[in-house]
C-alpha cells in the first residue's frame, strides 16, 4: 500500500503540546520576579545581620526551585510532543508538573505547621517592623506573580479543539500548580502582616505561629484538592458522567446498537481518548458511529470496534 493513500488514516499524537502556552511565559516572569526577590533578601541579610531577612531569601528559594519544576514541565512537554515513546503525546507531562509541586507545596505547609509549633511552645523576640517590611517586600512580589498567574485567558492550541481553548486553564494543572504556590506564599505575607500588627500594638506575640498554623491548613487543603485531580489523571480514572451520557445517548438513540465497554480517560489538559465496544443489530462502520458523536466532545484519539448482534453467541 502507497503511504501517501495510508497517511490520511493517520494523524499526530501530539494533540497541541508542541505548542508553547501561555502559562509557561508567565511561569518564567514570576521566576524572575521570586529569584530576583530571593538575592536581595539574601544579600540584605547578609550585609545587615538579619536572619529574618536571611530566612525569608532562602524560603523564597524554595519556591523559585518549585516553580522551576512547572518550567521544565511546559519545556519538556513542548520539546518531546512528537516523540513517538509517548503514546499519546506529553500532555500529562503537564499533570505530572502540577502532581509533583502538590507533593512540594503539602510539603511546605507541614514545615509551616511544625515551626509555627515550636514557635507556639518556645516564643521568640520579634523584632516587629524589620519583620512586617520583610513581609510587606514578600506580599507585593507574591501579589504580583499572583496577579500574573491568575490571567484566566490561556488560549491553547491544537488541531480540533480549539472550540475549548476557553476552557483550558481548569485543566493546566501545571499552572495551578504554580499559581497554588504563589498564592501559599501571598497568604503567608498577608497572615504574617496581620499576625505583626497584632503582635507590635497588642503585645500577642503568639498571634504570629497562630496565623502559621492556619496559613498551613490552608496551604494544606489546596494540596490535597491538587493531588485529587491530578493522580486521577495520572492513574486513568474513567472520565466524567456527564461525558459518558452522552456517549451512551448518542448511539443508543435508536435501541439498534448498544455500548457493552467504555473506556474514557485524560490524555492531556482538556484532551480525551476513547476506545468504544458497540454491538449492534444493524452493523456499521466504525466511521458512522464516530460521526453521531457530538462535535463539541474533547475526544482527540477514538477507537471503536462493532460487534454484530447474534443471540446464539
Amino acid at each position: 500500500m502507497k503511504d501517501d493513500i495510508l497517511a490520511r488514516w493517520r494523524h499526530s499524537h501530539s494533540f497541541g503540546q508542541d505548542q508553547k502556552r501561555r502559562g509557561e511565559s508567565r511561569t518564567f516572569i514570576v521566576i524572575a520576579l521570586t529569584a530576583s526577590m530571593m538575592v536581595v533578601e539574601i544579600i540584605g541579610g547578609i550585609v545587615f545581620g538579619s536572619m529574618a531577612l536571611l530566612a525569608d531569601g532562602l524560603h523564597m528559594g524554595s519556591h523559585a526551585v518549585a516553580l522551576s519544576i512547572n518550567a521544565f514541565a511546559y519545556v519538556y512537554a513542548r520539546r518531546h510532543a512528537h516523540n513517538t515513546r509517548f503514546s499519546f503525546g506529553t500532555g500529562k507531562v503537564n499533570t505530572l508538573g502540577g502532581y509533583t509541586g502538590a507533593i512540594l507545596l503539602a510539603l511546605f505547609a507541614a514545615l509551616m505547621a511544625w515551626e509555627s509549633l515550636i514557635r507556639l511552645l518556645n516564643p521568640v523576640e520579634i523584632a516587629f517592623n524589620q519583620a512586617i517590611f520583610v513581609a510587606s517586600m514578600g506580599l507585593l512580589v507574591n501579589g504580583a506573580s499572583v496577579f500574573i498567574l491568575g490571567e484566566h485567558h490561556d488560549h491553547g492550541h491544537g488541531h480540533d479543539h480549539d472550540q475549548h481553548d476557553h476552557h483550558d486553564h481548569h485543566h493546566d494543572h501545571n499552572l495551578r500548580s504554580a499559581y497554588l504556590h504563589v498564592l501559599a506564599d501571598a497568604l503567608t505575607s498577608l497572615l504574617a502582616i496581620f499576625a505583626l500588627l497584632i503582635g507590635k500594638y497588642y503585645g500577642a506575640v503568639w498571634m504570629d505561629p497562630v496565623m502559621g498554623i492556619v496559613g498551613a491548613i490552608l496551604v494544606s487543603r489546596w494540596s490535597l484538592g491538587l493531588l485529587k485531580s491530578t493522580s486521577a489523571i495520572l492513574l486513568d480514572e474513567q472520565g466524567s458522567e456527564d461525558m459518558t451520557c452522552r456517549i451512551h445517548e448518542a448511539i443508543e438513540f435508536n435501541g439498534d446498537h448498544r455500548i457493552v465497554d467504555l473506556h474514557l480517560w485524560t490524555v492531556g489538559p482538556g484532551i480525551y481518548a476513547s476506545v468504544l465496544s458497540i454491538v449492534s443489530c444493524s452493523p456499521a462502520e466504525p466511521s458512522y458511529f464516530k460521526s453521531l458523536l457530538p462535535e463539541n466532545l474533547p475526544i482527540q484519539h477514538l477507537s471503536i470496534e462493532v460487534h454484530p448482534y447474534d443471540e446464539d453467541g
